[in-house]
């Protein structure tokens, strides 16, 4: 009897085997293998793995490389990695994706590593030669973007006296790093109607020069948000072309899924007509911006488009609690350390709408079922979200919705522990720790300073924060928002809090599966398993094994979206 039952065991077992193989050679043969050095899978029920079989744009098999090879056809193209290691393609946690056209059309007035600039001579240099390479004619606006007047040598922007002396032919704006404020000469200032007569709005800064109330050229928030939606820029031809050829700027770091993180209406309308020309080469997921919904969602309730078309899709809507801590005009419940950004006094920020609008935006947002994403950087702006999130939610805050706090930088220990009983997921932003670490220091001191974007922390809550470059606020690079994640280190070196240092595992889940599972997409992306469609890029080195301090040297030589390469580093 022992015998038998032996002997129908085998039979099984020989015959389940024969299935398999059967299988197997009936699959269709893979397009491309990647094998030939270290593939990091960010899957924990199989981190790493010898290849990687890819057919019909997504990934069919994963494994040691005699398996995977057994998918190998005729025509199969055959990636040896060379050493080089192969991971998840990036996904960016928060970016404006439709910065492409200002990187492209105005000055860079950024200070090293990220720009020239080193005092305020250099800026109106660069606000010069954008403005001949441009040939841009009297009456005409001149831009630029990224000026940090901490990193000046004047310790401030060049002065609107400065900018009439050095185009009194032209309105000039030259925006500050954070995004959120700019230094506008007199033309600029007279083209939107801005004097002494000119109330400074609620959340706003207007600043006067001394002793009056002539404006001195510094409009921040509410009283710059305006003019920055109107700020006048390229033809529509041009925009297209732009975003056209400048999405290598995502592709050649890696990037497989972008943000669009405040569109505009107008915005959209010409993300969807490159979306119907076929010509995105990564997924971009726009978020309307909450004054633009009507527009946007012709009056009906806003929602997510369930999926890409010609890979764009709407994801969410964003809204804006608050300001830039690095502009001290984030919102906080302890006054800062340094004057206002007009020279306030006892200043603690303000909130970008009051407590009433945000209520009644998020549940705006919450009543159509969009995933709602909310700028929030200092703690008062924080407590403002958690108070509209409690509004919206009625008497269920913990119901599912997927709600981003994007930054929540200076975020308490208490209320990461509300996020994680409401399910908010934080999206930080670790690269203020090299680029704005030291100005937080003085700015807020140590104890907030140490605090900011607490990976660590929020990970052992049990949260799963992705991590982002708010592009064009820094440059994109992913490779090194990992490096900030697990290093901390000040542009003075000073590591920014060393308990909030995270794993270079922890660094590379942040940017791939957690960013994934916060736009919902973490069945289809952010991780190398067999069904996932085939993002993937291939890194000079291994981010998990090289030293932490050297992750910042690693480079993208190669970036795959759907199966195909779509940017490959020049061999020069």
């Amino acid at each position: 009897m022992i015998k038998t039952m032996q002997r129908a065991a085998l039979a099984c077992a020989v015959s389940s085997a024969c299935a398999a193989l059967g299988t197997l050679a009936a699959a269709a043969p893979a397009e491309r293998i990647i094998r030939g050095g270290p593939i990091v899978t960010v899957n924990p029920a199989q981190p790493a793995a010898e290849a990687v079989a890819i057919a019909g744009g997504k990934i069919v098999a994963v494994g040691s490389e005699a398996d995977i090879m057994q998918h190998k056809g005729p025509a199969t193209e055959v990636i040896d990695l060379a050493g080089k290691t192969l991971v998840p393609g990036f996904i960016d946690g928060h970016s404006h994706f439709m910065a492409i056209v200002d990187v492209q059309t105005q000055a860079l007035c950024a200070s090293p590593p990220a720009g020239p600039c080193k005092s305020a001579a250099d800026v109106i240099a660069a606000l010069k030669r954008v403005q001949e390479r441009r040939k841009i004619g009297p009456g005409k606006f001149v831009m630029g973007f990224g000026y940090d007047p901490e990193l000046l040598a004047e310790k401030r922007a060049p002065t609107k006296q400065e900018l009439d002396a050095a185009f009194p032919d032209n309105p000039v704006i030259v925006v500050h790093v954070s995004g959120h404020g700019a230094m506008l000469n007199s033309k600029a200032l007279a083209a939107y109607s801005i004097t002494a007569a000119t109330p400074t709005p609620p959340g706003g800064v207007i600043g006067r020069e001394p002793g009056s109330s002539v404006p001195d050229g510094l409009l921040f928030e509410t009283a710059f948000l305006p003019i920055f939606a109107k700020v006048p820029g390229p033809a529509d031809d041009e925009v297209l072309e732009i975003l056209t050829a400048g999405q290598e700027l995502y592709l050649r770091e890696g990037i497989t899924t972008a943000q669009e993180g405040a569109t505009m209406k107008h915005q959209l309308d010409l993300l969807r007509m490159l979306a119907d020309r076929g010509a995105l080469e990564l997924d971009v997921v726009a978020l309307p911006f909450i004054t633009e919904i009507d527009a946007v969602f012709g009056g009906q309730p806003p929602r997510n488009e369930p999926a890409y078309q010609g890979r764009l899709r709407i994801g969410g809507v964003k809204i804006v609690s608050d300001g830039s801590p690095q502009g001290r005009t984030a919102c906080f419940t302890t006054p800062y350390l340094t004057e206002g950004p007009a020279g306030q006094k006892n200043w603690r920020g303000e909130l970008s709408f009051p407590q009433a609008t945000l209520n009644d935006f998020v549940k705006k947002v919450y009543d159509g079922g969009a995933t709602l994403f909310v700028h929030c950087n200092g703690d008062a702006a924080i407590d403002a979200l958690l108070e509209a999130h409690r509004y919206a939610s009625g008497d269920d805050p913990a119901k599912p919705r997927g709600t981003v706090g994007v930054h929540s930088q200076f975020i308490r220990r208490d209320q990461l522990e509300k996020y994680k009983a409401w399910g908010i997921t934080p999206s930080f932003f670790t690269l203020h720790c090299f680029y704005f670490g030291d100005t937080h220091l003085a700015n807020r001191g140590a104890a907030q300073a140490d605090f900011i974007s607490p990976m660590k922390t929020a990970r052992a809550l049990g949260l799963r924060p992705a991590n982002h470059t708010d592009f064009n606020v820094s440059p994109l690079d992913q490779l090194f928002t990992i490096h900030t994640a697990v290093n901390r280190v000040s542009r003075s070196g000073r590591v920014m809090g060393p308990e909030e240092c995270v794993t270079p595992l922890e660094a590379l889940e942040a940017v791939t599966i957690d960013g994934a599972r916060m736009y919902g997409e973490e069945a289809t992306k952010g991780s190398i398993e067999p069904g996932k469609l085939a993002d993937l890029v291939i890194l000079s080195a291994n981010p998990l094994t090289v030293p932490p301090a050297a992750i910042e040297t690693i480079r993208v030589v190669e970036t795959i979206k759907d199966g195909k390469t779509v940017w490959q580093r020049p061999a020069n």
